[in-house]
């Protein structure tokens, strides 16, 4: 058995319950360049609710970051548009709001912590005045006091002898300990919804582990929605509630996690989970899925998945799947599973 198996017949960490906190729809992203308009983002809908986790999952390039930066308001604009769509935050548009209105909700009720720990941290300020710029700047909190905080933030995490190493410099600390840094500031403020965007990139497995242990333990300790964005469907097997998976550009695949691991209703999340090392298959040749993904500026007509499955027909050139409600054999739906395959049954049922 190996460690997804595993983990898969686990019940979900979050509960779910009640009005979603965040709300996205039909959300659209573009860059214009020289080359042409990037399309990033397609159209893409997904919800998150206090205590639940979504993880959002895709190789590079799918627009998995990019949705995440347009939820947060940190876009480039220009190059960066949003033609269309909606981002709801307690029901609320936040494409409507002022730059003002946006800054009282990024860091206090929406955080993100960022790929890159190393790049994300200022080099020439120590850890301790980057914490504590959190409580000067969204509640006006005296130097001293807020230092205070950053220690206690920096305990909270799991960050030995902080109080000795509050005035310490970022390249001083080892990834896994940046990591949780960015960690600590990001539940500065206590929001109610934490982006992680790679969390545990360039981390060994031990310390993947570790933070991903403490995103769940801090995530049920504040009963905070999480979005967990991600290449690696080992990371999310055992802390996410439902799974999104993003292909250029547009969510190709929804489920509970549990139900995606068992049985992907989209050949590119099969090609994805068949993609990850086993235990018991060893000495074996790994499988890839073929082809790259699609440059951007020219999506392929159809689904966009088309020249790389290998379940491709006629169809899947001409048109263009939409996302629709998954069931069984006998017609029964299953809960918050939709695929956008022409050949969804196929896949899920094969």
């Amino acid at each position: 058995m190996t460690i997804i198996e595993e983990n898969v017949g686990k019940q979900p960490q979050g509960g779910g319950a009640g009005a979603p906190l965040l709300e996205v729809e039909d959300l659209h992203v573009e860059f214009h360049t020289r080359d042409g308009v990037v399309k990033a983002v397609n159209g893409v809908n997904y919800s998150v609710s206090a205590g639940e986790t979504l993880a959002v999952l895709g190789e590079s390039g799918s627009g998995k970051s990019v949705t995440a930066q347009a939820v947060m308001g940190i876009l480039d604009m220009p190059p960066g548009k949003i033609p269309q769509g909606q981002i709801r935050y307690r029901g609320q548009d936040m494409l409507r709001m002022t730059g003002e209105q946006r800054r009282q909700i990024r860091g206090q009720k929406i955080a993100m912590i960022f790929q890159d720990a190393l790049s994300a941290l200022n080099p020439v300020l120590s850890v301790g005045y980057q914490l504590g710029e959190m409580y000067r700047a969204h509640q006006g909190m005296p130097r001293k006091q807020a230092k205070a905080k950053a220690v206690e933030l920096m305990e909270r995490v799991g960050i030995p002898a902080a109080r000795n190493r509050v005035n310490d410099y970022p390249h001083q600390f080892s990834g896994g300990m940046r990591q949780r840094i960015m960690i600590a500031m990001a539940l500065a403020l206590e929001p109610d919804l934490i982006i992680a965007d790679e969390p545990t990139t360039a981390l060994d497995v031990t310390v993947q582990a570790q933070v991903m242990e403490l995103l769940a333990e801090l995530q049920r300790e504040y009963e905070m929605g999480l979005i967990l964005i991600t290449h690696d469907l080992g990371v999310v097997a055992d802390v996410a509630d439902k799974i999104a998976v993003m292909y250029a550009g547009r969510i190709v695949e929804t489920s509970p996690v549990h139900e995606l691991y068992k049985r992907p209703a989209h050949p590119y999340t099969r090609g994805l989970l068949d993609s990850i090392p086993r235990l018991d298959q060893k000495g074996q040749e790994l499988y890839a899925i073929r082809g790259l993904p699609p440059n951007m500026t020219r999506v392929p007509q159809g689904c966009a998945f088309h020249p790389r499955c290998p379940r491709a027909q006629d169809i899947c050139v001409q048109q263009e799947p939409a996302l629709e409600p998954v069931t069984e054999t006998d017609g029964g739906a299953l809960t918050g599973r939709n695929s956008a395959c022409h050949f969804w049954k196929e896949t899920l049922h094969g």
